[in-house]
């Protein structure tokens, strides 16, 4: 069984903006999976559409295992998702928020509780919920994020970004956590990023998106056959040229 599954899943905007032209993909249990592209390339829109934030204009997909237009709410509480932005607010402790996060997945106050407490000893939080997130790290804060994510045990984890801005100890202990959902929990795990680097060490496979369309796949291994570095396969593939920025 397939985690992801899409055949043929677009997105037209009003105005006739295609801002996906009819993505194919699959991904396997326990992968991390890199999903690379341009500005503009649709990266965004499919992420958004595969989290169920957006309706697609065409095709079909599974997520989860359930169909992601007939069962949206099956999706929802299968998967996990961190924006890039991020959610946290920074005068106010994590710790009521992620009991509330569980709550409102079904838990009771005492389970939402306990669960918080296994969720931060994974990421290596724990006494730091009752700070406001003004006085922690951005590797912390971006840690909080994903424990949002994590407190009803998805499936699945989608991570926008997940390290833009953290300095290189707080992106390397990140991907030491993302690693360990998979290796210790199973956990399958699509991200984007614009860190050629980060692709290359974290993901087990890649799938480049450039015009609305996936353009290329393999392992970072396999991409980088010949001597090439991913820069060189990823503007071989992509162009050279500036893309405006663009949020799609």
């Amino acid at each position: 069984m397939k985690v992801i599954e899409t055949s043929g899943l677009s997105k037209t905007f009003d105005g006739g903006v295609e801002a996906v032209a009819g993505v194919d993909m699959s991904v396997r249990p326990g992968e991390i999976v890199g999903f690379l592209g341009p500005n503009g390339a649709g990266k965004t829109t499919t992420m958004r559409m595969l989290t169920t934030l957006l309706r697609p204009s065409a095709g079909t997909a599974t997520v989860a295992g359930h169909d992601l237009l007939g069962d949206s709410r099956h999706v929802r509480r299968r998967i996990g998702y961190v924006s890039q932005g991020g959610g946290i607010l920074p005068m106010v402790p994590p710790a009521g928020e992620l009991v509330l996060q569980g709550m409102l997945y079904g838990l009771s106050r005492q389970a939402a509780t306990d669960k918080m407490a296994e969720v931060l000893a994974r990421l290596g939080l724990t006494g730091l919920e009752s700070k406001p997130a003004a006085a922690l790290s951005g590797g912390q804060r971006r840690r909080f994020d994903i424990a949002f994510a994590l407190l009803h045990d998805p499936v699945l984890l989608f991570l926008d970004e997940p390290t833009t801005g953290l300095d290189p100890q707080s992106r390397a202990n990140l991907w030491d956590h993302i690693r360990s959902l998979r290796d210790e929990k199973g956990m399958t795990v699509f991200l984007t990023t614009h860190y050629l680097d980060e692709a290359d060490a974290l993901c087990d496979r890649l799938l480049i998106i450039d015009h609305g369309r996936i353009v290329a796949e393999g392992t970072p291994a396999g991409l980088k056959s010949g001597g090439r570095t991913l820069d060189d396969v990823f503007l071989d593939i992509t162009g050279r040229s500036l893309r405006e920025e663009a949020g799609v």
